[in-house]
């Protein structure tokens, strides 16, 4: 759900939080290629043993045989083809320059790149904290990797950053800013959800009510029974609009409830639960599903004519398949 095209990818130093970023995308709802995995699905071919030292050779073996960038250039076809669906595509481990220039090349002015520092000692720490066959078991072999990642280029690569995000406090606080600077380059749409489950309703059917609309939601309920849900895809709440030929309600109602960059409309509960949709108001009886459209960097004419697009004898005059 994007306006255009955008690469955006991160580099660091081993255990530098790159993975944690690449999750904070995901939930998101945004696809992430891990340049690690093609060393990793390349060590498998190989039968190999996936430790540090077999993860290093095979790489420095592709690097040796196709070039310094030759784990992006296996990339970049699978990268192509979730722009196409997408539009956005984060890449998780960036390790040196000549990879940085085979994606500007490819990609342009689409790419763009985000350092995350964070000192040798707190990343050896993270060591304890993750599982992982591939990872070190010593200090000493940390700072060899290093080692051997600046000799790809590493250092150089970091310089060439156009963001760059300390990752030097707590986990929540590292979250919360490689989660603000995807928001603002991947210009999406967040989908705050919220209403109450009462004494005479059942959970099970609230939790179906809401994820018939917004499959991809994520939900907590407090012990007083309020729920709130996250989501960011649209696409089933769009499919059930056409099913059902409300695309003019649709649209009066996204009207009349903006608010700034804001769009909030209300959603009939029970009807929600057999998967329709049927606009009601806010104080509707048993509290009806409220849903919040944070537009980030989507103007909203351009969200309206998405979502609910003006139509003639009942069908949309131009539909738009992406934001």
């Amino acid at each position: 759900m994007v306006l255009e095209m955008k690469v955006i990818a991160f580099v660091g130093y081993p255990l530098s939080g790159k993975s944690t970023a690449a999750e904070v995308a995901r939930e998101l709802g945004l696809p992430v290629v891990v340049m690690g995995d093609v060393v990793r699905e390349e060590a498998a071919r190989r039968g190999l043993e996936l430790t540090d030292e077999n993860l290093g050779k095979v790489a420095r073996e592709l690097r040796e045989k196709e070039g310094m960038d030759a784990i992006a250039k296996r990339c970049i076809p699978k990268i192509r083809e979730l722009l196409k669906e997408h539009g956005v595509v984060v890449v998780d481990g960036i390790r040196g320059v000549a990879e940085v220039e085979r994606f500007k090349k490819a990609f342009g002015d689409d790419f763009v790149l985000i350092a995350i520092e964070c000192p040798l000692e707190v990343r050896f720490e993270r060591v304890k904290m993750r599982k992982r066959s591939d990872d070190v078991s010593s200090i000493e072999e940390l700072k060899e990797r290093d080692r051997r990642e600046e000799s790809w280029g590493l250092k150089e690569a970091m310089e060439m950053a156009d963001f760059t995000v300390e990752n030097t406090g707590s986990y929540e606080d590292f979250v919360e800013k490689i989660r603000q600077i995807l928001l603002k380059l991947a210009k999406n749409v967040e989908i705050e959800i919220r209403t109450k489950i009462h004494p005479t309703e059942s959970e099970d059917k609230v939790l179906k009510a809401i994820r018939n609309i917004f499959p991809d939601a994520e939900i907590e309920i407090s012990e007083e029974g309020e729920v709130y849900g996250r989501a960011y895809s649209l696409d089933r709440f769009r499919e059930l609009l056409r099913k059902q030929r409300i695309l003019d309600t649709a649209r009066s109602e996204i009207l009349k409830g903006r608010n700034g960059k804001e769009v909030t409309i209300y959603l009939n509960k029970q009807t929600a639960t057999v998967s329709r949709i049927n606009f009601c108001d806010e104080n509707a009886v048993l509290s009806p599903i409220k849903v919040t459209f944070r537009l980030n960097n989507i103007p909203f004419s351009r969200f309206l004519d998405y979502i609910a697009p003006e139509t003639k004898d009942g069908r949309p005059v131009k539909e738009i398949d992406k934001l």
